[in-house]
């Protein structure tokens, strides 16, 4: 089985994770999640093997689009998970999946407790 990571090639974290990740030689299937944006289903996978209460831990709240469209007030999840979707942007990244665990790379060396 692959790890998957949800990177932006942009992100200095992400590329840290993703060097990181090369350096266990593991087999590694990389997402731009910018180019290819998870689906809601996906996006709430995501979230429980994250172990996340709310789609808004999942969330960039100090992006633009959190901002210009008032989410810090919203409370309904699947309006967050359909912004996350209209706006990937506003996904926390990088995320690594390893089965049925997940961990967000902030700090880098957080992923090694799934691999």
């Amino acid at each position: 089985m692959s790890i998957q990571i949800f990177h932006n090639p942009r992100c200095s974290k992400s590329r840290e994770t993703l060097a990181l990740l090369k350096e266990q030689n593991l087999d590694i299937e990389i997402v731009e999640y910018l180019k290819t944006v998870p689906t809601s289903a996906e996006l709430t996978e995501l979230l429980t093997k994250l172990g996340f209460s709310s789609a808004r831990q999942l969330m960039r709240v100090k992006e633009a689009d959190y901002k210009e469209n008032n989410l810090a007030k919203e409370t309904d999840e699947q309006v967050l998970i359909q912004a996350m979707l209209k706006y990937p942007k506003l996904i926390e990244r990088p995320i690594v999946v390893n089965g049925q665990k997940a961990a967000l790379g902030r700090p880098p060396e957080n992923v090694l407790k799934i691999i």
